[in-house]
């Protein structure tokens, strides 16, 4: 799979990412951005090795709560979390293998 969906306003606080249970990953970006469109394969075959994971793509910008409250500031930006606490962060991944080694962090 080298697809996903676009990325969507956001619509979680930080306060209810934080209460997120499980191994969820929040990639930070924008459909706009031709960095992240260009990441998107890689992204896309790094998570597909993992299953039982949420991955909620996240549009940021500039005033975006929550983009800032994890003080993004390159896209893209993965933030993978364990229970809504943060565990391990890729920024601008170049290969399936630099998400997979962020995706190590996370307890099986």
């Amino acid at each position: 799979m080298s697809h996903l969906p676009p990325y969507t306003p956001e619509t979680l606080s930080r306060a209810e990412a934080d209460a997120l249970p499980g191994a969820t990953v929040l990639e930070f970006g924008a459909n706009w951005c031709s960095i992240c469109q260009g990441a998107t394969p890689s992204i896309a075959q790094g998570l597909a090795a993992r299953t039982g994971l949420r991955h909620l793509r996240i549009e940021d910008g500039r005033g975006r709560p929550l983009g800032r409250a994890y003080g993004i500031k390159l896209w893209p930006t993965l933030v993978v979390l364990q229970d809504g606490r943060e565990v391990a962060r890729v920024v601008r991944p170049q290969a399936p293998e630099d998400v997979q080694v962020a995706l190590a962090a996370l307890a099986d």
